[in-house]
């Protein structure tokens, strides 16, 4: 399914078989104008997804974009001014701000986050831990944000985790069978494996054959011996209950990526409203 698909999908489950209230109450041909107010400091996203929510709805729509995606906002600012029949600018306000707001809350707590690994390699990573149907957007908003996207689903990379490897019989096992499985259905994926413990990685250290080993709820102190372990052989990644509060000191450990689920799953929608003028 591609996004207009998606779009498409939100706007017939919110209009249904019609906007009855601005089709009762405004005239046809009546014609206006709408501005994006933005009522709180963040990063902008969803712009040109709004776009696309106003044109689906009436093509005649016309949109003047001031702010793009990935720029600063500020109380006051406008983002930008759509005009064209009122009862389409109406129809297509709800969703378009749904999009925008949550996508900025997103963008701008990613961004926030980020800005704590300042001068450091670590770079920040999103988990799947997104709303059903709305991962592409979420996703997209962390990529604005500055983030980076882990991967998109259980279908563009081989994430091998505890229970995994407790069902496959082991480290060794889940790995050997995963190669084995790949070779036979001729895909090239990256490999990576959670490890519990430093005795787990050491066992990965000696299976060997992966691309990236995520260290789950490791303590400073052993994340720091585990970057020494692994030695630059492979990509690390440390994940588990990281907040603003622990982040830098993880990421001075020396690992290359730190995952975050509350990136998608605990962020506050950004305050952006759309006002006739």
């Amino acid at each position: 399914m591609n996004l207009d698909d998606f779009i498409r999908l939100a706007l017939e489950e919110d209009l249904g078989n019609g906007d009855h209230t601005s089709l009762s109450t405004i005239p046809a041909d009546k014609k206006g104008a709408a501005q994006l107010l933005v009522k709180q400091e963040g990063i902008l996203a969803g712009v040109r997804i709004a776009e696309k929510v106003f044109k689906m709805v009436d093509t005649d729509t016309l949109m003047e974009i001031f702010i793009e995606d990935g720029s600063e906002i500020h109380p006051g600012d406008t983002a930008f001014k759509v005009s064209g029949r009122s009862a389409s600018l109406l129809s297509a306000e709800r969703l378009a701000l749904n999009f925008m707001q949550r996508m900025s809350g997103i963008a701008t707590y990613t961004h926030y986050l980020q800005s704590l690994l300042q001068g450091l390699h670590t770079r920040l990573l999103d988990t799947r831990k997104t709303t059903p149907n709305f991962r592409y957007f979420e996703k997209e908003a962390v990529r604005i944000g500055g983030g980076v996207n882990h991967r998109m689903g259980l279908y563009d990379m081989i994430m091998i985790k505890d229970n995994h490897v407790d069902f496959a019989g082991g480290i060794s096992q889940a790995i050997k069978a995963t190669r084995t499985y790949l070779e036979n259905k001729n895909k090239n994926l990256k490999i990576e494996i959670e490890v519990r413990n430093l005795k787990e990685l050491r066992e990965v250290m000696e299976a060997r054959g992966v691309d990236r080993i995520m260290f789950d709820n490791f303590s400073i102190e052993d994340l720091k011996e585990a970057v020494e372990i692994v030695g630059g052989k492979y990509e690390t990644e440390a994940s588990g209950g990281i907040n603003e509060d622990s982040i830098r000191a993880i990421a001075e450990t020396g690992v290359d990526f730190i995952s975050v689920g509350a990136l998608t799953h605990q962020v506050k929608s950004l305050d952006l409203s759309l006002k006739a003028i």
